[in-house]
């Protein structure tokens, strides 16, 4: 069935403003030869566009500069800002950006639980608040929170966890209430991989599965270069999964026993010990058997995902899969050949400690897009 001629204007509208945001700005030819659409479709999207407010005239481009057909066409960015927080056990960071997700302003303090509920909240938010006015922005479209712990997948909000800090949960419910904006949280393991998909490690993969490895530990999955969060939203709690080589088996209410107790960082300070090396530098220290001793208790973790999921590719980040960086996921690429006949690729994060903002940012900026673009 052929669409409807509004379908169609908002199939080609989107089209457009797709190709604006991955490109840059665009002259009406080359929008006509990108898109397939005749000189008259585009003519007619690209004004609609600007008299929605969307999309303007941002410059000149061909040799002569001038006419019509010279016209560069890009999308408003600041008709819509966004921010995106990555919110720790003790800190919180902020970056406010455009439409586009260009950089405005950016800023990160320390919040603990020290503070009490309460203060921690109300500090969390005037670290925001305080960061859009550095930026110059007067209301914020759309905010993402990126957190420890498991989201609801029917309510969309951070479930109560143990061990996860009471203001974690009261924060996003007081930007609600507090900010004319839209809110979304999710968990930060899965913003790291959706950051690493769209710009980082595994820009060229439709599966991977990134290994969140800090203080806890945990996994994101990414199947069809889609996120997958399982029935309950707990896809990828690989902290709890059993494995050899710990003191027992992990419990529903703590994943001591678990992979965790292998692959966290005071696991992976403790091991850089017991090869007499400083914790704070072992991961850069090339020491070959404190490497290869990791290398081998994160394969464990990596060969029961590979025998479960077989993505393909697996995605060390976290502190530990930064500071390790493409020599240790080395490594662990060669233990795990030796531990699954599935051929799985190992890499290292390309955005390090910035993966969760970064991640938020993307999905503050499809959020506020799908809104806002026809």
């Amino acid at each position: 069935m052929a669409a409807s001629p509004s379908t169609a204007r908002a199939i080609n509208d989107r089209l457009a403003l797709r190709l604006l945001q991955d490109e840059g700005p665009l002259t009406a030819t080359q929008l006509k030869t990108l898109t397939g659409l005749s000189r008259p479709t585009v003519a007619d999207l690209v004004e609609r566009l600007s008299g929605s407010g969307l999309v303007q005239v941002v410059g000149e481009a061909g040799a002569e500069r001038r006419g019509p057909n010279a016209r560069l066409y890009g999308i408003v960015a600041d008709r819509a800002h966004l921010a995106a927080l990555d919110v720790r056990t003790r800190s919180v960071a902020v970056t406010v950006t455009d439409l586009l997700g260009a950089t405005l302003a950016e800023a990160a303090a320390p919040v603990g639980d020290h503070d009490g509920t309460g203060p921690a909240v109300e500090r969390a938010v005037a670290l925001l608040e305080r960061t859009a006015k550095e930026a110059g922005v007067d209301r914020l479209h759309t905010v993402a929170v990126g957190a420890p712990g498991l989201i609801d997948p029917a309510t969309g909000e951070l479930r109560d966890s143990t061990g996860l800090p009471a203001w974690h949960r009261r924060l996003v419910g007081f930007l609600q209430e507090r900010l004319p904006a839209h809110v979304l949280v999710e968990n930060e393991t899965n913003l790291a991989a959706v950051a690493e998909l769209r710009e980082g490690a595994a820009r060229d993969r439709e599966d991977f599965v990134l290994l969140w490895l800090g203080q806890g530990v945990g996994a994101a999955v990414v199947l069809d270069g889609r996120l997958r969060r399982g029935a309950s939203g707990g896809a990828g709690e690989l902290g709890f999964l059993p494995v050899p080589g710990t003191s027992g088996l992990p419990s529903a209410f703590g994943c001591d026993g678990g992979f965790h107790e292998l692959a966290c960082v005071a696991a992976v300070q403790a091991l850089a010990v017991a090869h007499g090396l400083d914790p704070e530098t072992a991961l850069a220290s090339g020491h070959g058997p404190f490497l290869d001793a990791l290398a081998h208790r994160l394969a464990v973790g990596a060969a029961a995902v590979a025998a479960v999921l077989d993505p393909g590719c697996v995605v060390l980040a976290g502190e530990t899969g930064h500071q390790g960086g493409p020599e240790l996921a080395a490594r662990v690429e060669a233990a795990l050949a030796g531990l699954s006949p599935l051929r799985t690729e190992v890499r290292a994060t390309a955005l390090g400690d910035t993966a969760v903002l970064r991640g938020a940012l993307v999905r503050a900026r499809d959020a506020a897009q799908e809104e806002l673009f026809p």
